[in-house]
């Protein structure tokens, strides 16, 4: 198994480099989407999260209603550190049972994981950056995501800077360009991974 990271901020395209590299033939495990199942009604993560947050998460249908859950948590540091302490341990525990399921292959397996760069990973063989300018990420979360300015500027605020991001880089894959531009960079990518 080659084990590589894959991080980035918001709006930085990251889940497009994630999907361009398991086109290529990785494993991905993707963080993010096993923050989804993981709080999926009936859970011990959204009772959890129900508790300390209150019904006004849930939406109509009993699904976690995100953007109620946002409001609340990039705007408050604490409910943020206790989201953090209600989901993260979980999620940990679920891509250690991933990634060990992969162990004895030849598989490349890419941690895609927003919150690398604070948190790190044992036995990565390096640890991939994708970056673009924080206004750009702002202007893409805008119009193709529907996120209001305010709101763009509070998530990016809320997460490591980008410059301790990039210190932490073995690899970055420059997607401020279109994007065809950024499936070159994938190709760079892919080819450096092969090489490890």
């Amino acid at each position: 198994m080659r084990l590589i990271g894959l991080t980035g901020g918001i709006g930085s395209g990251k889940s497009s480099v994630s999907a361009a590299l398991a086109r290529r033939g990785a494993r991905i495990v993707d963080a993010d989407a096993i923050v989804r199942e993981l709080q999926s009604p009936g859970t011990t993560v959204f009772r959890a999260m129900v508790d300390r947050f209150g019904t006004g998460i849930v939406a109509a249908d009993g699904t976690l209603d995100r953007p109620a859950v946002a409001a609340i948590v990039f705007h408050d540091e604490q409910a943020l550190a206790d989201l953090g302490a209600i989901v993260h341990p979980r999620v940990h525990e679920e891509i250690e049972r991933r990634v060990a399921e992969a162990a004895d292959s030849d598989d490349v397996v890419v941690l895609d994981i927003p919150l690398l760069d604070r948190n790190g990973w044992p036995g990565l063989l390096g640890t991939v950056v994708v970056d673009l300018d924080p206004e750009v990420a702002i202007r893409r979360l805008v119009e193709h995501r529907g996120f209001t300015e305010a709101d763009a500027r509070a998530r990016i605020a809320a997460q490591a800077d980008r410059s301790e991001r990039l210190q932490l880089a073995d690899f970055v894959v420059d997607n401020s360009g279109t994007l065809d531009e950024l499936e070159a960079e994938v190709d760079r990518l892919w080819s450096w991974i092969l090489d490890r």
